[in-house]
């Protein structure tokens, strides 16, 4: 099944220091060809290296951008993250709008998710939503 990485997941890739993640990683690409990632994730990245002006690594991930397939935010994962959102503040589990806005096109699109950060999607699933979520990390 396809998978959408998370931004925290495709830093871990892009990183190469974790084998268990690495070789599930290589293991996506051999049998999908490459990765999809959002645009939410292009976002996160380009935000957090040009705050620390990092704009040969800007170069670096971008190239890796223009060999993944990109999905992006449209009307109804948008209004999807709305209802998602507003879900999580009623229950109180509050999490990152960028991670609201991920999963909400993962559900749309039909994606698993792949995230180190699994305790905080988890409230979306837990409010109802057919989010699929799974790790590259060691178990």
């Amino acid at each position: 099944m396809t998978a959408l990485l998370d931004t925290d997941m495709l830093s871990e890739v892009l990183k190469a220091k974790d084998r268990d993640v690495l070789a599930r990683a290589n293991a996506y690409v051999a049998q999908h060809g490459r990765y999809t990632i959002s645009t939410i994730t292009i976002m996160e990245v380009v935000k957090g290296l040009s705050r620390r002006g990092r704009e040969d690594a800007i170069q670096r991930f971008l190239a890796v951008v223009k060999r993944s397939d990109i999905v992006t935010l449209d009307q109804i994962s948008g209004e999807l993250a709305g209802r998602m959102y507003a879900d999580l503040e009623r229950a109180g589990r509050l999490i990152g709008v960028a991670d609201v806005l991920s999963a909400a096109i993962a559900v749309h699109l039909g994606l698993t998710l792949v995230t180190g950060n699994a305790s905080d999607y988890e409230h979306i699933v837990a409010a109802g939503y057919p989010l699929r979520i799974e790790s590259w990390r060691a178990t």
